[in-house]
Formats: C-alpha cells, structure tokens, sequence
C-alpha cells in the first residue's frame, strides 16, 4: 500500500476514534439529562395533575425525548408516589412525590433526607378559600352569563375553539386550557380531554413571574431593597465583581452573569434543572460575562437565585417558607390550586415548576391587572405592578421588565416590537411549549392559554390573542 494511502487511513481512524470517544462523552452527559426530565415530568403530572401516565409520555414527553424516547424505560409506584426513568438500566433518574410541594428529582441526596425534609410544615393543611357557588374570581362558578355587553359570543367562540385544533401529524398543538376574563369576569373556558377547571398544569417559565410577586411582598414589608446588592452568599469575598449586582438587577435579567439559556443536553438550563442540587447555588457560581446593567440575557437561573434570596428573607421571620406563600398570596387572592415545587436543597424553583389550575393562573393575571390588589387589600407594593412592566434598558425591543415579558417596542421605533397586532401596553408570564398568562389593561383582557406545544411552528400566540380581542368591546 502506497504511503499517502496508509496516511489516509491512519488519519480516518484517528478521526474515527475521536468521533466514537465524543459521542460516547456527549452520550453520558446527555442521558441522564433525558432520564431526568422523564421522571420529573411524569411524577408531576400524575401526582399533581392526575393525569394518565401513557398519555404523559405520548404526548408530552416523547416529542422532546426523540430520539430517545423508543428505548427509555419509565416505572410509575403508585404507593410511594414515585417515578424512575432508565435507558436499558443505565443513567437512572428518580423523583419523588410529597404532598403540599409536588415532585423532586433526587440529585446529590437521597430519598431519606429528601422525605425528612422540614421547609414545609402547615402548607397541605389548608381551609378551602373559594365558594362553589359564587361568581369567578371570588368563587368558582362557570362563565357569567349573560355575557357582558359588547362581547360578541360567536367571535369568542371561533377564536377559543380554533385554539384546540391540531394541525396535522407530527406538528402538535396540544391546547390543555384555555380562560378568558374580560372586566373581572370569566367570560369563556375550555379544557381538552382528562383536563378540567380544577387540573394544576404545568407553567414553566410563568414560574417567574409569581417569583416577581413574592419579591414584591417582602419589598413592601422591607424585607428587601431592590437596588442595594443582592445578598448571595457565593460573591461575599472580597474583591469579587459579582458584589455590585442588585436585586433589581437580577430581576431584569441584567445582572451580567453567565447562563446558557438553551432547552437540550449541555446548557445550563438543563444541567440546574436536572442535574443540580441547589439551583441557586448553581447559577450564583458562573462568572460574568459583562458588567452588571451593560448587558440584558434571558435566564432561568437568575430567577433561581431570586427564589433563593426569597426564600431566606422569608425564614427570617417565618418558620416555613411555604406557609408564608400561602398567607401572604395564594389564600388572598383563591389560588388554591398552586404548587410551587421545589428543588433537592429545598427551595422553590422560581424559574420554572410551579403547577396551578387554569383559573387560578387567570386568577394571577387579574392581581396584576389590578395593580396588586384584590378585594381592596393591597398585596404587592404600590407601584410594583409599573416597575414591572417598565422596560430593561439593555432588553432589544424593550421586551423584558422585571420576570415579565413586554410589549413596549424599541426605544427608536415602538412598532418593533413582540407582538406587533397587540396593543403596546400588553405584559405577560410566558412559560416553555406556549404557556400564557396575557395581561391587556386597555382592553381589561386576561388570557390564559396552557398546553405542550413542542413545535412552536404550529402555534401563533399573537394570532390566538387577535382573535379573542376581536370578540370584546374596544
């Protein structure tokens, strides 16, 4: 054989070897990733939401499991409230169901501390806060009828209904969910099948925005101060740049910090939520990458140590941090439906897990619509709700306040922005395959939208919300 043929194949099988040893790398990252993601969502979806388990993984985890998910192997116990996940008995994932916080993926602990934890003490214990027989949003009755005047039942109808089409094959919309509160009245509602007005779903990233609630509590009650430096423990040394980051900073999504935010094998988004004991601690040890207020980067792991700052302002004063939530926010305003689940170390994953009924998400929506009061109380700060919505500087189109998502354009030209057919003052809690909490001052509209949408392709939200705006009064 002529040397440069030799030179050839030495150099292929070099490349070969390399090849293998990479994917064999990525592969052993990567799965434990998808083993976890599995477990997690099924325990909650069957001990929160009580939903089948085979059309969990049909329809919700396999689309984002391809290719994967013909060999992964799932084990729901329906006696000790747990899931495993395994991939020919290889990369196990487990995550266990306790009442009052919903479901944990065991990472770095086990199943005996995590069952002994203490965080929660009163918060499954709960005195029903909503009426059957009264009126939405103070009780639980159906849509008002009559409708309010001006609202056009057929157009409503339409847009509602067209929400629950699918698409075609492999292109999925997967509606669960869908309330409509005009005025303060729930106007429409519809549920797909084995979903109801009283099944938690799951709101991701909306997730975020209830954090922005409770850290609006603790600013009223001064317990914390949106533009001194945010208390992390893991930037306390002297001489370290990550000092000099504010809360409010955090909360804009400004902070500077390094964070990956990328939904699939090796990012930091998955590596936390999947992989880590302590989300907070995870995200509060990346480095900069830019001085705080010069650079806006979406992240959930800011809103992680958001939740963990929340968390210990909170057991301060409080015993338990979860009994606070309910006190100071669930129970005022009905949100019985509410779990916020928290992470192995124990606190709630603010950017991310928080399961409630589609009523009460619209119930979340109508706080805010308010201003932050409900029933003449006043729950979030006066003001809150308008630093809320005012717009990150460094944020492109001025799409992003504080855990919120905007509407306002950019500052040289307003019609470049998110939802260019919807008005200008429109907000949002915005969550992962299409979750919605919409909020339209101008046009008294909340709209609740819920589903698994892993195709966003074959949703259009700013369709879905021009429709409904076209059933109501200007």
């Amino acid at each position: 054989m002529k040397r440069w043929a030799k030179r050839v194949l030495l150099g292929l099988g070099v490349l070969l070897v390399a090849g293998s040893v990479e994917a064999g790398w990525y592969l052993t990252k990567a799965l434990p990733i998808g083993t976890g993601y599995a477990a997690k969502y099924i325990c909650s979806s069957v001990f929160i939401s009580k939903r089948d388990p085979q059309v969990v993984f049909r329809e919700d985890v396999a689309p984002v499991m391809n290719p994967f998910s013909k060999i992964i192997k799932v084990k729901v116990d329906s006696v000790q409230k747990t899931v495993t996940a395994h991939i020919f008995g290889f990369f196990p994932s487990k995550a266990i169901y306790r009442e009052g916080c919903g479901c944990t993926l065991l990472r770095h602990t086990s199943e005996e501390v995590l069952r002994g934890q203490k965080f929660l003490t009163h918060f499954a214990v709960r005195a029903p806060q909503i009426s059957l027989d009264s009126p939405w949003p103070l009780g639980n009755q159906g849509p008002t009828d009559p409708l309010p005047a001006g609202v056009d039942e057929k157009k409503l109808k339409r847009a509602v209904d067209t929400a629950f089409i699918e698409t075609g094959y492999g292109n999925s919309r997967y509606t669960r969910a869908v309330v409509v509160v005009y005025d303060g009245r729930l106007i429409a509602e519809r549920y797909a099948a084995g979903i109801d007005q009283n099944t938690p779903l799951l709101g991701w990233s909306m997730a975020k925005s209830v954090t922005n609630a409770l850290v609006g509590i603790l600013v009223r009650k001064g317990k914390l101060d949106l533009r001194s430096p945010a208390p992390v423990s893991e930037w306390r040394q002297v001489g370290d740049p990550r000092q000099a980051i504010t809360l409010d900073q955090l909360l804009r999504m400004s902070s500077g910090l390094t964070f990956k935010e990328k939904y699939g094998p090796l990012s930091d988004a998955t590596d936390m939520l999947y992989g880590a004991y302590d989300f907070g601690a995870f995200a509060a040890n990346k480095p900069l990458e830019a001085g705080p207020d010069s650079k806006w980067n979406y992240s959930s792991g800011t809103a992680d140590i958001i939740a963990r700052i929340v968390r210990q302002a909170i057991e301060k004063d409080n015993e338990d941090t979860y009994e606070f939530i309910r006190r100071e926010l669930l129970d005022k305003i009905g949100m019985e439906s509410f779990v916020l689940e928290p992470d192995p170390a124990g606190t709630f994953v603010g950017s991310s897990y928080i399961f409630a009924s589609a009523r009460d998400w619209a119930r979340f929506g109508l706080l805010y619509m308010q201003d932050g009061v409900w029933q003449d109380e006043r729950i979030l700060p006066e003001g809150w709700v308008r630093y809320s919505r005012t717009p990150t500087p460094k944020s492109p189109r001025g799409e992003y306040g504080a855990l919120f998502w905007l509407n306002a354009g950019s500052a040289s030209d307003p019609s470049d922005r998110r939802w260019p057919r919807l008005p200008t003052d429109t907000f949002a809690a915005q969550g992962y395959q299409g979750q919605i909490v919409l909020i339209i001052p101008s046009r008294k509209l909340v709209l609740v939208r819920l589903g698994n949408t892993s195709d966003l392709k074959s949703w259009n939200l700013q369709s879905f919300a021009a429709e409904i705006l076209e059933g109501i009064p200007e």
